[in-house]
């Protein structure tokens, strides 16, 4: 059985949680919370950071390289394109995503500390941006619900914890956060503290 070890509040291991459910694969999820479970961490992880995936002998850290691990062992439901080009895009768009949001989401979550305005206002304007670019389509990529979706979701449950409000024109973003939010695999996902987040 696989194991996922991932922090409870920890923003991409969420998004490894969500392709777990969303591939029906049998696993096990360990949460370590900050400072607990330090040695055994760093025998799996160098770094001794989550998320990391353990799948009999093989072991993998880093959301993207487990998420797309488990796309390609597990190819049913597909996260990614099928052709090399849209593949393409969707990696740049996950590693902008990476870049710009989520690692200062969590670096401010992991300091406990409010998101500083620079940062903040990256997130609204990419938001805001991303608003436009869904018109007309259901998802990021399209009608499909694929690997962006995985960590744009994470990001868009997180917003209240920061206060972080999106203007009127980014209606569209959260009609598209709760397709995310009303999905099993998103539901099955969520931590006790994360369910908190939104009071469930």
């Amino acid at each position: 059985m696989m194991k996922i070890y991932s922090g409870p509040l920890c923003i991409f291991g969420h998004a490894c949680r969500i392709v777990m459910q969303e591939k029906t694969i049998e696993h096990e999820t360990v949460y370590a919370k900050p400072g607990e479970m330090v040695e055994h961490l760093a025998e799996l992880n160098p770094y001794g950071e989550t998320p990391i995936l353990q799948d009999r002998d093989l072991v993998l850290y880093g959301a993207t390289l487990i998420n797309e691990y488990l796309d390609e062992r597990l190819p049913h439901p597909p996260l990614m394109p099928i052709d090399p080009v849209g593949r393409g895009k969707a990696r740049l768009v996950i590693a902008d995503i990476h870049r710009d949001w989520l690692k200062n989401v969590q670096r401010s979550m992991d300091l406990g500390t409010k998101l500083d305005k620079k940062t903040t206002d990256l997130i609204r304007d990419g938001l805001t941006a991303m608003a436009i670019q869904l018109e007309g389509k259901k998802y990021v990529l399209g009608e499909e619900f694929t690997l962006v979706d995985c960590y744009v979701g994470p990001l868009l449950w997180r917003l209240p914890m920061f206060n972080l409000k999106l203007p009127k024109q980014a209606k569209r973003l959260e009609d598209y956060g709760n397709r995310i939010f009303a999905r099993p695999s998103f539901a099955k996902s969520l931590s006790e503290p994360e369910k908190e987040i939104r009071g469930i």
